[in-house]
């Protein structure tokens, strides 16, 4: 085997082990680094024990899958009582409706223990409960609906339909349905004469934990969660706190959206550098550490299914694939197609996901100028372009200089009609003349050599 084919060899080898590091990081460690089922041993033998579960962050579908897994994990240990440990500014709507369902159909009750808020969605949340309690000073409340970016949203269709959820959360255990309303519609008035409370239109209802209680939307104040459990006279019951496995903990913050767009950023940059400016090995594992941490915070977060990892597996190798095996630009189009789905389906938001994608994109393209500018030299391309000059100072001649002849008489043995052929010693010369008709026969004198362009002239014997 030549130097040329084992280079070949050697390449596409490469290529193919890069190529399954990328599926075997992006999916297997996915799918392997479930998360764990916490203090699994002690609920095992912890009949009708109590399931402490904190809700303490943002609400998204991330929480969503961390609270199936305890009501799941309570079930199993036959608990006696679920107590969400509330402490939250909202979230999503979405969710928020997900994660009262998980409520309302397990068949452990739950108790609500709002420590310092329950704002808008986490209100929800901590309606779907049978009982709550709340800590001196915390409020539950303010749960109209807002945009992104904090502002009020007046869409009727909107607002009606939160308020309506809202309501039916109340109903559930006999709140007040109209307190509900006026925690998200500014167009509701309320009286809570008992509470102190005259809530005009215009503003948006929130409760003191006095106030909460005064007006049946708590049953009790507790300063602490162990004097909630008291209350509710299961302080005799083994306690189990609920905690978020490593790997949930990890995946909040890969799936912040800084942190995101910065996996992105290095992800493309990494990959496209590797494959093009192969050799370095470094960008090429850091794209794929990259790319698979987005995945995996994702996956675990509960935002993204094998559907999407398999979606930017198969578009990075039509990439790749388009890279040596052109397709008039069809694999490429198919496989950044294939790449975007991939990415942004993973997402708990596909709109913020996309942004983050066109950010990383235009920096990771800003990135791959400067490295291709600078080691311009290692790159793929450099296999296609012929750089040697066919000079004679690189050594290179067309054919066999006539310089020599010049000077030199020789016989025509064809008429030179311009072009013919003259014996010049004991060579036959391809020549021709500036223009005239020369005889066989007759005694001509090469009057100019270049290259291979050999001039005649007759000359006159005396």
């Amino acid at each position: 085997m030549n130097i040329k084919k084992w280079r070949q060899t050697a390449f596409w080898a490469r290529l193919a082990v890069f190529s399954s590091l990328v599926v075997a990081l992006g999916s297997g460690l996915l799918v392997g680094m479930q998360p764990v089922k916490a203090q699994q041993l002690a609920a095992d033998e912890a009949g009708g024990a109590v399931y402490i579960v904190p809700v303490k962050q943002t609400i998204e579908s991330g929480l969503k899958s961390f609270l199936e897994r305890a009501y799941k994990e309570a079930a199993e240990a036959k608990a006696e009582r679920v107590v969400l440990v509330i402490n939250t500014f909202g979230g999503e709507v979405t969710s928020a409706e997900e994660i009262g369902e998980v409520i309302r159909k397990s068949a452990i009750p739950t108790t609500a223990y709002i420590e310092g808020k329950a704002v808008s969605a986490g209100t929800y949340i901590a309606l779907n409960a049978q009982n709550i309690v709340m800590e001196p000073g915390s409020t539950i409340g303010a749960a109209a609906v807002v945009d992104g970016g904090g502002q009020l949203i007046d869409n009727p269709k909107i607002v009606s339909y939160w308020t309506k959820t809202m309501m039916e959360a109340a109903k559930l255990n006999g709140r007040d349905a109209n307190i509900a309303a006026a925690m998200v519609d500014t167009t509701v008035a309320v009286s809570l004469p008992k509470a102190g409370i005259e809530k005009p239109a215009g503003e948006i209802l929130s409760l003191s934990a006095d106030e909460a209680l005064a007006s049946g939307y708590a049953e009790h104040i507790a300063a602490s969660v162990g004097e909630a459990i008291t209350w509710l006279k299961l302080d005799h019951k083994q306690l189990i706190s609920f905690e978020p496995s490593l790997a949930e903990k990890v995946s909040r913050w890969l799936v912040n959206p800084y942190v995101m767009t910065v996996l992105l950023i290095l992800g493309i940059a990494g990959i496209v550098v590797e494959l093009l400016m192969p050799g370095f090995g470094v960008p090429g594992i850091l794209g794929i550490i990259s790319f698979s941490l987005y995945f995996f915070g994702h996956y675990v977060a509960g935002f993204a299914g094998m559907e999407s990892i398999v979606l930017f597996v198969i578009g990075l190798a039509l990439l790749i694939i388009e890279v040596f095996v052109p397709s008039f630009g069809i694999l490429g189009l198919l496989g950044g197609a294939a790449l975007v789905a991939g990415v942004v389906t993973a997402a708990s938001d596909p709109m913020t996901a996309f942004i983050s994608l066109v950010t990383a994109l235009v920096v990771a393209v800003l990135v791959m100028y400067y490295i291709f500018r600078k080691y311009r030299h290692r790159g793929i391309w450099n296999k296609f372009i012929l750089r040697d000059k066919l000079t004679k100072e690189e050594g290179y001649v067309s054919a066999d200089e006539k310089d020599s002849l010049l000077g030199l008489e020789g016989i025509t043995l064809t008429p030179l009609r311009p072009s013919g052929t003259v014996q010049i010693g004991d060579e036959r010369i391809d020549v021709v003349t500036s223009g005239e008709f020369i005889s066989t026969g007759a005694s001509v004198v090469v009057v100019k050599a270049e290259g291979t362009w050999v001039v005649v002239k007759e000359t006159m014997k005396a």
